[in-house]
């Protein structure tokens, strides 16, 4: 009997910084555990084109490329177990980006998370809506859709506010593989809620953007001092303390095991002094980063070393991508001329139909949107409380057809004549081959 297939994951960090303690328990940690299962395939790509868009220091790219190479390989992972590879050693990845490029929707663009926010800074300001939104922003999501349909990756890891880069991953492979056959399989964000979100410093997400980091493999006295500076209330020793919104408290359970945590909790409650505490919570990161820190050391003063390691993930990764984009190639019709031309592979199997693809954005809202036969949007819901709320939004439209579309007129993103058209007539070729 043939074993199955494993199952592909894709992780990738963009090198635009030093990797801190957030990163580690929100990333690092997880996936090196991961990848040491039997049943998993997995891809871990430094993000360095993806740094450009926002980082315009080269010397900090290349730099904050080091360290993250660094950490991956002090905290365990192994490059003769997984694809280890730098984003731009890759060439095939950018010819894929501009192939994706075509065949998706400005539209479908225009709604991504990080755009929309910069064009309502922007007119929240009162300038011009798309001041300072560079191309590269805007392209984001494509550039990420082909990390990942490169590799034909069924599981990305990510965290809420990235599920739609994901959806829109999907997409752009469903309307590729409408044009030109099957190639791509569609991904799935993989979700893991119990992997930790820290703090920072000054109890705020622990970020780069608000400078309150706590370096991962800073030196020790370093580390104590830093977590020395966490910003903890005002209450004397002998007063009872609160877990609930303690940076200090949520920064030691990310590391900490079910008795040690109940064991701070209690001391919580018992007052223990805020300096007691900070030193429980250095002590135990210590515990678990200073081992690898001195590999860590290791490998930041030997990068001809960490270079080797990544151009063989390189060749590993482009014994891949380059015969699949070669496929790709001949499929969109980049080919010789001396080829015998051949008709375009499509699916004979079933015939496309509009399709209603429901999902949940980081804002912990539900949605819904319509799509054509050929993959394009036509509506667009607007959010809804539930699930359950979608789903009987969705029902009404398939059993009523076109004739739902005015009475939920007010559920749905605006949309000219047209599109409420064609909508229409796809609510009725869906009520028709459903048997409706």
């Amino acid at each position: 009997m043939t074993p199955p297939s494993p199952t592909r994951f894709l992780t990738g960090i963009t090198t635009s910084g030093t990797p801190h303690l957030g990163n580690y328990v929100g990333s690092v940690r997880h996936s090196v555990r991961f990848s040491r299962r039997a049943d998993v395939q997995s891809f871990y790509f430094l993000a360095d084109y993806h740094a450009l868009i926002k980082v315009d220091d080269p010397l900090r790219i290349q730099r904050s490329t080091l360290e993250i190479a660094a950490t991956w390989l002090a905290c365990g992972l192994d490059p003769e177990r997984v694809t280890f590879y730098r984003q731009s050693d890759i060439p095939e990845i950018p010819e894929l980006t501009w192939f994706l490029t075509c065949v998706t929707g400005k539209g479908i663009l225009n709604r991504a998370h990080a755009y929309k926010a910069s064009v309502d800074k922007n007119v929240a300001k009162g300038e011009d809506p798309d001041a300072d939104v560079s191309a590269g922003l805007f392209m984001y999501p494509v550039l990420m859709g082909a990390d990942i349909l490169m590799f034909n990756a069924h599981k990305v890891p990510v965290g809420r506010d990235q599920v739609q880069h994901i959806e829109m991953a999907r997409d752009m492979a469903q309307r590729f593989n409408h044009l030109y056959g099957e190639h791509f399989t569609l991904p799935e964000a993989e979700i893991d809620d119990a992997v930790a979100t820290l703090p920072g410093l000054d109890g705020r997400k622990m970020s780069k953007s608000y400078d309150n980091t706590i370096p991962l493999f800073t030196p020790r006295a370093q580390l104590q001092k830093l977590i020395g500076a966490i910003v903890t209330d005002s209450r004397a020793p002998g007063q009872p303390k609160d877990t609930e919104g303690s940076a200090l408290f949520q920064i030691y359970q990310a590391f900490a095991d079910a008795d040690e945590t109940a064991a701070l909790r209690q001391a919580y409650a018992d007052g223990i002094a805020w300096g007691d505490a900070k030193q429980l919570v250095f002590e135990r990161i210590d515990r678990e980063v200073g081992p690898m820190r001195a590999h860590y050391d290791a490998l930041i003063n030997d990068p001809a070393q960490i270079e080797r390691i990544l151009l063989a993930g390189a060749e590993k990764a482009r014994a891949l991508s380059q015969p699949f984009i070669a496929r790709l190639r001949h499929a969109v019709g980049l080919r010789r001329l001396e080829a015998p031309a051949a008709a375009t592979h499509r699916k004979a199997a079933k015939v496309a139909r509009p399709s209603f693809k429901q999902y949940r954005e980081s804002d912990g809202q539900f949605y819904f949107k319509l799509l054509d036969a050929h993959g394009d949007l036509l509506l667009q819901s607007l959010a809804f409380a539930s699930p359950q709320d979608a789903g009987r939004a969705i029902g009404r439209l398939q059993q009523e057809g076109g004739a739902a579309l005015s009475a939920l007129a007010e559920q749905f993103e605006p949309a000219d004549n047209d599109k409420m058209r064609a909508a229409a007539e796809a609510l009725e070729a869906l009520a028709a081959t459903s048997g409706g």
